[in-house]
């Protein structure tokens, strides 16, 4: 079967299987594009009208050779009556549109690719203008449903990564060998985790229950989440349920650090990353489980508060710099203080934010810092980091939630601290 298929194909002329590849690519738009009317009058194109003109796109493109011009008088000639067909829709409706006369430029540029052998992008081009014409309506509610600051927000992540990230340096400098596109790189992986949970967050606001609503937040920020539970709790008599999201959030916090970690040095991965993986799904479950206990008060907690957009430029700038302040710290600490003095500064910054100090530790370790010390002042910082939590929670939450989150929050500390006899 498949001999007489290839025989079959040899038959055919690689131009005619161009001109049917144009046809296929045209006729699918022109049947999506075909009966659209507006108060009863025909739209322009057409499952005729499409294959048409990717067959003038093709036939220019053959006839013009290496000359460009024939293809742009086509293109212009395409894109007028594209403007007279809008000027009649608009003389009937005011709600007229431009799509099916945008498409029909893309549909002559397609026939021209096609000629040129340029068959994947021709087709992927062609997939990607029928998911957006067939999502019309969900990509219309969206744009209604997003309000400008994401949209800002999201433009800044791109300024992050699209734009200062490629310019950066990316070589060694003084001898305490800073790269500064690394640096920038760790910004951007860190932002981009949290900005992923923020995103999320907002796309399930009001849905899942506290406790999908926590453990997005702990992807987000951990500490941030318990103060803003904790708080919460004031108000909200719930303590099961707010103390098991706590848990839950801190749970995540190990699977970020482990993504974060696995991105920037593959070896502490290894030996963190099994450590970091069931701490954070034995957190979670048992943040789960102490959640579902029933709890005295009647009102139930649908979620938590929305945190902040995580992409603001000043936190970013503030980050790198941080971060580049641990790097001098660290190499300070190894070199002056021993390794007794990298596990102090490890417990003492896990008081704060650990991602620096950690991120730090992925780029110092086997090179400045001992690949088994920098993989213990991991564990003791996120042990750390989890007491303060727990002090954070006692502090800002009554009894006996904040008793329950202090007491969750310590034995996870406790078990964190395990793995450091083996890695």
């Amino acid at each position: 079967m498949n001999l007489l298929f290839k025989d079959m194909l040899q038959l055919i002329p690689p131009e005619g299987l161009k001109i049917l590849l144009v046809l296929l690519l045209s006729f699918l738009v022109g049947l999506d594009r075909e009966e659209r009317s507006v108060e009863g009058h025909r739209v322009f194109g057409g499952v005729r009208t499409f294959p048409i003109i990717g067959l003038l796109g093709y036939t220019l493109a053959l006839l013009s050779g290496e000359q460009a011009l024939p293809v742009v008088v086509g293109f212009a000639v395409i894109g007028g009556f594209g403007v007279v067909s809008y000027w009649h829709k608009r003389s009937a409706s005011e709600e007229a549109g431009t799509t099916t006369e945008v498409s029909a430029l893309a549909i002559y540029l397609v026939g021209a690719l096609v000629f040129r052998g340029q068959f994947w992008i021709a087709t992927t081009l062609v997939v990607i203008h029928l998911f957006l014409l067939e999502l019309k309506t969900g990509l219309e509610g969206m744009a209604k449903r997003l309000a400008p600051t994401e949209v800002i927000a999201f433009t800044k992540f791109m300024l992050l990564t699209a734009v200062i990230l490629p310019v950066v340096p990316d070589r060694e400098f003084t001898s305490f060998q800073i790269n500064p596109f690394k640096t920038w790189l760790v910004v951007v992986a860190v932002s981009a985790i949290s900005y992923g949970s923020y995103v999320l967050q907002k796309m399930l606001e009001g849905r899942g229950g506290i406790f999908l609503s926590a453990l997005l937040g702990g992807a987000y920020s951990s500490t941030i989440t318990t103060i803003v539970l904790a708080k919460q709790s004031a108000r909200e008599h719930r303590p099961h349920a707010i103390s098991g999201g706590i848990l839950g959030a801190s749970g995540m916090m190990y699977l970020r650090l482990a993504v974060l970690v696995g991105l920037f040095n593959r070896e502490l991965l290894f030996k963190l990353g099994p450590a970091f993986c069931v701490l954070g799904l034995v957190a979670i479950l048992g943040g789960w489980i102490w959640s579902r206990r029933e709890d005295d008060a009647a009102e139930q907690v649908s979620r938590i508060e929305a945190t902040r957009n995580p992409l603001e430029l000043k936190a970013a700038f503030l980050f790198a710099a941080i971060f580049l302040g641990m790097l001098l710290i660290t190499h300070l600490a190894v070199t002056h203080l021993g390794t007794g003095g990298v596990y102090s500064l490890a417990a003492i910054m896990g008081l704060s934010d650990v991602d620096p100090f950690i991120m730090g530790m992925t780029q110092t370790a086997a090179s400045s810092t001992p690949i088994h010390v920098a993989s213990t002042a991991i564990l003791i910082a996120a042990s750390s980091n989890n007491i303060i939590k727990g002090c954070y929670a006692r502090f800002f939450s009554g009894a006996p939630t904040g008793r329950w989150s202090l007491a969750l929050l310590v034995i996870l500390a406790l078990l964190g601290l395990i793995p450091a006899w083996w890695v």
